[in-house]
């Protein structure tokens, strides 16, 4: 109780002695050390289309050796590039369904959503999931149970890049860096090839 009325009276006080100096109360977070950041900015890592092939090549490969699925279903949007590359490798059927955190919002949804329904080829199939990155999960989780849903035998999952706690069942690469795909380094803009302002 004294505490509170001793911060209600520093509070309406506009000058109290900080290390024996007068000071306003409202200059005194300058006067403090700075917080350090708990985590660092993260590092770029820039994907060209050669290590986007050898890794879609590798990724076909760790799945080959463990699990023959018979439908290879890729997450839309960025997930259908390495989930067809992985399905032409495996000789496998070829669908997509569209989770995303972004398509159709103005901003960046907390929660991926799912637009659409899950391929109807996969009931009674063996399925392999694939998304181009997975760091929480979530948007996998959401695309297997969607699966799961729709009749499907068994559901494994693969993805490029590893970049979180969640462990799929397959991966390319496992980094903590923000990842930038060969595909979303540039947008056309009146018919031109330019970089994409997102990672300027």
């Amino acid at each position: 109780m004294a505490n509170d009325r001793l911060l209600a009276f520093l509070s309406s006080a506009c000058l109290i002695r900080w290390c024996g100096t007068p000071v306003c109360l409202a200059d005194i977070p300058s006067k403090m050390p700075k917080k350090k950041s708990a985590r660092p900015a993260k590092e770029v890592f820039n994907v060209d289309w050669p290590l986007f092939g050898e890794l879609s090549r590798a990724l076909a490969l760790k799945v080959a050796r463990e699990y023959d699925p018979d439908v290879v279903v890729g997450i839309a949007t960025a997930g259908v590039v390495p989930g067809a590359a992985v399905a032409a490798m495996l000789d496998r059927p070829f669908h997509s369904m569209l989770v995303s955190r972004r398509y159709q919002a103005a901003a960046v949804r907390v929660t991926p959503a799912m637009f659409g329904s899950a391929p109807a080829e996969v009931r009674g199939k063996d399925v392999l999931v694939v998304d181009e990155t997975c760091g929480s999960g979530e948007t996998l989780r959401l695309a297997i149970a969607a699966i799961l849903d729709a009749g499907a035998a068994d559901v494994r999952s693969a993805v490029s890049f590893k970049t979180g706690d969640f462990q799929p069942d397959f991966f390319g690469l496992e980094t903590e860096s923000t990842i930038v795909l060969p595909w979303d380094k540039e947008i056309v803009v009146h018919g031109a090839l330019v970089p994409n302002p997102k990672y300027e």
